[in-house]
């Protein structure tokens, strides 16, 4: 028997974030395409994301929304302009 492979896409969200006086940036909310808003009830584990992700400058941030463990991805510009520092994404199943 067969495993079925679940193919995963990149959504790009909207992610408010607060930054210490250190620079390390929290992530707060996830604000989905459809408007809808989630808040980060806490913040697990912060790495960078590994070779499964194509950017070398990519960090996996692991959260906690709705009581369930999810992961968020912040991909850093690599041009360097002043207004944009990167952004974020979190992984979904592909429609078919």
């Amino acid at each position: 028997m067969k495993q079925q492979v679940i193919r995963m896409e990149r959504k790009y969200v909207k992610v408010n974030s607060d930054f210490d006086s250190t620079g390390y940036m929290q992530p707060r909310t996830i604000t989905w395409e459809d408007g809808r808003v989630f808040i980060i009830e806490a913040v697990k584990d912060f790495r960078p994301a590994g070779a499964h992700h194509d950017s070398p400058t990519c960090d996996c941030y692991t959260v906690v929304v709705k009581g369930e463990t999810k992961y968020l991805y912040f991909e850093k510009s690599i041009k360097n302009h002043a207004s944009r520092f990167g952004r974020w994404y979190v992984e979904c199943p592909q429609k078919n």
